[in-house]
């Protein structure tokens, strides 16, 4: 069968692909794209044109980029009448994790016609709220995407006033309590527990069997990743040698050091062979530390960082968990459009998506 025989789907697989690298990369080119396919570079160039023709990329010679305004030749879903849906969002931090889900959302709300403005706050319940309140009181937002804080009183009394706005709310990366009952919230998050539970059947899959723990005091992903890290732990039969939750960012340095040192002090008194470090930054800390102490990594120590946002970079490279960032945003502008386009009688959907696992040179077998 040739490539211009194949079944549909196929094509349309592929163009979703192209998209994927597209809001990833910002641009692709022919040449790659038909190799990392297999197929003719006439057909990626087809895929292309069918794309363009629809208003989402821009073609440039040798391949296309994500849809400039300074393109005018065909009129995007987002240009044709302008948009039809104006939507606030608020995120803790523009750094680290978040751009990611950013650059998905605003990918999504290109794509289907919507206006998103970005706010960035920070972790604290107060600022998060005057975010919040100064996008719905300067009025014309149909409904709001935020990330607010949601442990503890302050972080419950701020999602019951979430549910009480006259706007829809979709949380992105953040769940209310079962506890608070409230039947209106919607989200989209990354399944963490999931995250946990994976990492340490990771482990047990290359034979570690006392392991460690050590996560983010001040991040709300840990309570998840915990939760799922020792029901694993349990089940697996592993014994949990080192238990911490630290607010490595917050020590001065001499204090970190001292820190660290006396985490990898532990290692080697409880005959630790592997730990589980959120997120990407802890854990290249403790690796650095590792190496100038003169230890061999990976097999004095293996590593997983959770968040894979520089994990990457370590020597040896860290394996990774990656929550699917750009993929929660996106999701996140999808369930906001299906609430405001079909109102009240839509169920509440209330969205987890898996973290990806990925294997690098800093885990090892026993």
């Amino acid at each position: 069968m040739t490539d211009s025989e194949m079944p549909p789907v196929f094509g349309i697989a592929r163009r979703e692909r192209i998209m994927d690298q597209l809001r990833t990369a910002g641009a692709v080119r022919v040449a790659d794209l038909a190799r990392e396919f297999g197929v003719s570079e006439l057909t990626i160039r087809r895929d292309i044109g069918e794309l363009a023709d629809r208003g989402l990329v821009t073609r440039v010679h040798g391949g296309a980029t994500l849809r400039s305004r300074l393109d005018t030749t065909v009129a995007s879903r987002a240009s044709a009448g302008g948009p039809r849906y104006r939507v606030g969002m608020v995120v803790p931090s523009l750094s680290y994790y978040w751009p990611q889900v950013v650059i998905g959302a605003r990918a999504a709300a290109t794509e289907l016609g919507v206006q998103l403005v970005l706010r960035g706050a920070s972790y604290e319940p107060e600022d998060q709220r005057r975010q919040i309140s100064s996008l719905v009181e300067s009025g014309g937002f149909h409904g709001l995407i935020v990330a607010p804080e949601n442990q503890g009183p302050d972080g419950h009394a701020l999602l019951s006033w979430l549910e009480q706005l006259p706007v829809p709310v979709v949380l992105v990366e953040r769940r209310a309590p079962a506890s608070l009952a409230l039947t209106r919230l919607e989200w989209v998050t990354t399944d963490h527990v999931f995250g946990g539970h994976l990492a340490a059947s990771h482990l047990a899959s290359l034979g570690h069997r006392r392991v460690g723990i050590l996560t983010s005091a001040q991040s709300p992903t840990s309570w998840q990743l915990r939760r799922g890290w020792a029901q694993a732990v349990e089940e697996l039969g592993l014994q949990e040698t080192i238990d911490l939750n630290a607010s490595l960012d917050y020590m001065e340095g001499p204090e970190r050091a001292v820190f660290v040192e006396a985490l990898l002090d532990r290692v080697r008194e409880t005959g630790t062979s592997a730990m589980l470090i959120h997120s990407d930054p802890q854990a290249l800390l403790v690796q650095q530390n590792a190496l100038d102490r003169g230890w061999e990594l990976p097999d004095d120590l293996s590593i997983i960082a959770y968040d894979d946002e520089v994990a990457e970079s370590g020597a040896p490279p860290i394996t990774a968990l990656r929550p699917p960032k750009q993929h929660v945003g996106r999701r996140a502008v999808e369930v906001m459009l299906a609430r405001l386009a079909e109102g009240s009688a839509r169920p509440v959907e209330r969205v987890q998506v898996v973290p990806t696992l990925y294997a690098r040179e800093s885990t090892v077998a026993v």
